[in-house]
């Protein structure tokens, strides 16, 4: 049971550590709520003796205490009197609360599951989801009035700094739309004439554009062979089901544009975010210069992408196709996870003669995969994909480059070969990068303690 104190440990000090912090009070006092209740919730199981009776507790306490150990890092940084030089160096201000809350529900959903005796009413309430999100909805409104008013005076002593701020405090203020039917004078094209594509395929077009004040790329179908009515019925139910797969880190969806719904020939249109920098590969291959704490920061924005999907509940889905290219790169090089919004929509809309031509690399395949064309896809499989993508990110190289598809199988199957990461790689990052890549997909991390390891190293690298 070695692995209990450690929780008791890092607990002990979380509640030591927010008596100190300089900023994100609310929820930093919430997360330590939320680990004194998780951690008399493990106490009760070691003394029931339910631990040492089931192998899943045990894994559920070890994925506590890494969460723990990555909660203890992320407050740690809001304790320090540079905490400010630090937001202003990293461009942006990351809620890393939302994620950290979330790894301590998977924790609670496990451990509740097995408590052999009742739950007080008070622990119940703590994690209860509408509660849950309804606290921290408070917390992050009361923080950020905090720290716009921490920046304010600190824009006072450093006007060197004071556009930045300003930029800073606009995005935090953001603009929430929700997935709808956009009618197409909703939109605008830039340029708005000639309207030329930034992207062009088979099927479609990618333009850039704006939507309410925001910018959007906007998708137009080729020729497309599709009812109005159906694809509009399918895309109601598709967003519904988009709006629990909101993050930071999955790109976002605004809606579709059916115009001249009622004529012979109507046109299709998928409205979703504008990133700036195009794909990850495309980004990686450019000359823009990464240190080793943004390429940390760029690993961690993919996993939690990957994570928003993988997570329990009635949330799992796995992503189905993840690669580099899946990836997009805003303007400010945070990562978002594409691909996988409103597939059933994008699907009716195409021309029923024509199939999307999308080459899928065995470079992301995991090694069960290449052994058995018939092996059920899971989780694990999209893990090996995201620890390739992972080492693009390290070396930015492309996987497994000039080997034909027989010379991969060899090497990943035969040979059980991993491509190096460089030697500068930091090794606690070079660490999670092989561990995703492992030959054993028992080996592998899940999504969620992969976040939790790389939040660590993130907040280690930036200290540099």
């Amino acid at each position: 049971m070695d692995f209990i104190e450690p929780i008791v440990s890092v607990a002990s000090k979380i509640y030591e550590m927010v008596e100190n912090v300089k900023s994100n009070h609310q929820r930093c006092q919430r997360v330590a709520e939320r680990v004194r209740g998780l951690e008399g919730l493990v106490i009760s199981l070691k003394n029931s003796g339910a631990i040492t009776k089931t192998p899943v507790l045990k894994d559920a306490i070890r994925d506590l205490s890494t969460t723990l150990r990555s909660a203890q890092k992320l407050i740690q940084t809001y304790t320090k009197k540079d905490w400010i030089d630090r937001f202003l160096k990293s461009g942006k201000y990351e809620d890393e609360f939302g994620s950290v809350n979330d790894r301590l529900d998977d924790a609670f959903q496990v451990l509740s599951g097995a408590q052999v005796v009742g739950l007080g009413e008070g622990l119940q309430e703590l994690f209860q989801k509408s509660t849950r999100e309804a606290q921290d909805r408070a917390d992050e409104k009361e923080d950020e009035a905090e720290l716009r008013r921490l920046l304010l005076e600190h824009m006072r002593s450093m006007e060197e700094n004071m556009e930045k701020i300003l930029n800073i405090l606009s995005d935090r203020g953001g603009t929430h739309v929700d997935i709808r039917n956009i009618k197409f004078d909703e939109l605008k094209f830039i340029p708005d004439l000639p309207r030329k594509p930034i992207r062009k395929t088979e099927t479609s077009e990618l333009f850039q554009g704006e939507y309410k004040g925001i910018s959007v790329a906007i998708k137009r179908y080729i020729n497309p062979n599709a009812n109005p009515k159906k694809v509009e019925s399918i895309f109601n139910q598709e967003a519904q089901n988009m709006k629990q797969f909101e993050s930071p880190h999955i790109l976002r969806m605004y809606g579709i544009c059916i115009e001249n719904e009622n004529s012979p020939n109507p046109s299709f249109f998928l409205i979703h975010e504008y990133c700036d920098n195009g794909n990850l590969r495309d980004f990686l291959s450019s000359d823009v210069s990464l240190s080793w704490a943004m390429k940390a920061r760029m690993c961690l924005d993919a996993a939690k992408g990957l994570y928003r999907l993988h997570q329990t509940e009635e949330k799992s889905k796995v992503h189905g196709s993840i690669s580099c290219c899946k990836f997009l790169v805003t303007e400010d090089h945070r990562i978002k996870l594409s691909g996988f919004e409103l597939t059933k929509t994008e699907t009716s809309i195409r021309n029923a003669t024509t199939k999307a031509k999308e080459t899928s690399s065995l470079c992301y395949v995991s090694p069960e995969q290449l052994n058995d064309l018939n092996y059920n896809y899971n989780k694990k499989c999209e893990i090996y994909s995201l620890g390739i993508v992972m080492w693009e990110i390290a070396t930015r190289k492309k996987p497994f480059d000039g080997c034909k598809d027989e010379e991969i199988y060899a090497k990943v199957c035969e040979q059980k070969f991993l491509e190096p990461c460089p030697p500068e790689c930091p090794e606690s990052l070079a660490e999670l990068i092989d561990a995703c890549r492992a030959y054993d997909g028992f080996q592998r991390p899940t999504s969620g303690v992969l976040v939790d390891k790389l939040r660590m190293v993130v907040v280690q690298l930036e200290k540099l």
